[in-house]
């Protein structure tokens, strides 16, 4: 009987000399494997990972032990929730235009049920299609209120993945997918982990601005309620101090679930993923939400640590629609073939430097970007603007280049018309009558009344 441990190790080692691949026989049993997907978390929220005012031990250990990837991307959305087509792109392995909500094969609960793994699930209700969740042998939903203001974000689903780890018979190879509901808001954190951080000494982020320079299209979205304009550097300090609270609790759980998987003796058998579904502004760029598509908005941390996975770093670009085929090229697990996503396993093992050559993001019909090297574009058609970025001398994306650098602007603008269409993207880059791209913190409270009206108007109708 090979371990599960040499399973992973000969599909690194396949990976890194070609085929033959590893068999996918029955009789060769395969890793587990704990998925573990946050809300709305930024990339640069793990100290491990070059945020020293951040406490998340458990997640510095994983990211110590395992394999990172600097850049890595959800990306986008086709409605303000973003979490909601992040998560159909994560489960089904496709990329925003092309998911089906009401795929039943070929997902990744299914697949990884079909390859023979008992499957666990328990998530946030509502925000993915019910047809990837009932793929599971076991599955619930997390009550996203009552979490988020219980003080203790990550308690919950920790407590039942204890539970069902406790009672594991280890007769199979289990697969784990929890997608906690924080650090989302409303961000509610226990005092012992508010008493983690001193809020005068969290430092602003390095891209803060009291407001937005232009209308972006969504300055007046439900996220950006959150905070009055301008955004003050004390409104923003509070905001992030209940932020990296709420993400110390959940490590705090996280650890939780590691331990057990120690307890139980099944911590070296069992690959560990963890990442989340897009990032959040907190004050960066004047912006509060998700709804944009600047680094810290798109970009989630990703790692991946455990049995033949070595210790390193890159910056190769993914998705996280990649983890799908990526899980499965490390488990031996055949990838379904209506998967888009490229497995990461090459990188991984050494054998690649990386799998795709640019990223691609959109925002509904207001945003549009794409990235090659160090350059990156962003595209507001409505409101005719357009930014361009060195991220390797402005990593912040404060200075933009566009005028100055007429040339690289337009090779990016071929570049964007080129991946939309690739990916299935129909938005024009330009429309008639752009409206004005200047904003004033009244024009933007004038917009914010009016939404409020409107909303509260729609919600009658519905009692009506």
């Amino acid at each position: 009987m090979i371990s599960r441990c040499l399973i992973v190790s000969c599909v690194l080692l396949s990976l890194l000399c070609g085929p033959p691949a590893v068999s996918n026989a029955a009789d060769k049993p395969r890793p587990n494997v704990l998925f573990l997907f946050t809300d709305d978390q930024r990339a640069d929220t793990i100290a491990a990972l070059g945020n020293p005012h951040v406490k998340t031990p458990n997640l510095d250990e994983l990211a110590r032990s395992g394999f990172v990837f600097n850049n890595a991307y959800c990306m986008g959305s086709t409605m303000p929730a973003v979490c909601n087509p992040s998560r159909h792109m994560m489960h089904s392995g496709r990329s925003l235009f092309r998911y089906d909500p009401q795929q039943k094969q070929g997902t990744f609960g299914e697949t990884m049920r079909r390859a023979g793994y008992e499957t666990y699930h328990e998530s946030k209700r509502g925000n993915t299609a019910r047809v990837y969740h009932t793929a599971y042998h076991h599955t619930r939903y997390l009550n996203d209120r009552a979490e988020r203001t219980s003080g203790h974000h990550g308690k919950t689903a920790a407590d039942h993945a204890v539970e069902f780890l406790k009672d594991y018979n280890g007769d199979k190879p289990f697969f784990m997918y929890i997608g906690f509901s924080g650090p989302h808001d409303p961000r509610v954190a226990a005092k012992e982990w508010m008493d983690l951080y001193d809020r005068d000494k969290i430092p602003l982020p390095a891209n803060y601005q009291p407001h937005h320079p232009f209308d972006n299209g969504e300055m007046v979205i439900r996220d950006e309620k959150l905070a009055p304009w301008p955004r003050t550097e004390e409104v923003v300090q509070q905001h992030l101090h209940d932020y990296y609270a709420c993400i110390s609790s959940i490590d705090h759980h996280i650890g939780r679930i590691i331990q057990t998987l120690k307890d139980r003796g099944e911590f070296e058998n069992t690959i560990i993923v963890f990442s989340s579904d897009h990032g959040l502004a907190v004050g960066s760029h004047g912006l509060f939400g998700k709804q944009s598509l600047y680094e810290h908005s798109m970009e989630s941390p990703l790692i991946f640590s455990g049995p033949g996975i070595p210790h390193g770093r890159s910056d190769a670009f993914a998705y996280l629609f990649d983890i799908f085929p990526t899980v499965c090229d490390l488990t031996g697990v055949s990838i379904p073939g209506s998967v888009e996503g490229k497995s990461l396993a090459p990188i991984i093992a050494g054998k690649s430097d990386f799998v795709r050559d640019e990223v691609f993001l959109a925002y509904r019909n207001v945003m549009r970007a794409v990235r090659e090297g160090d350059w990156k574009l962003i595209r507001y058609p409505q409101v005719d603007v357009t930014q361009l970025f060195n991220l390797k001398t402005d990593p912040q994306e404060l200075r933009n280049l566009a005028e100055e650098n007429s040339q690289q602007t337009q090779h990016m603008l071929e570049l964007l018309r080129n991946q939309q269409a690739v990916y299935g993207d129909q938005q024009p880059l330009t429309v008639d009558n752009p409206k004005p791209a200047v904003v004033t913190v009244e024009s933007i409270n004038r917009a914010a009344e009016r939404s409020e009206r409107n909303r509260k108007k729609r919600r009658s109708k519905k009692r009506d």
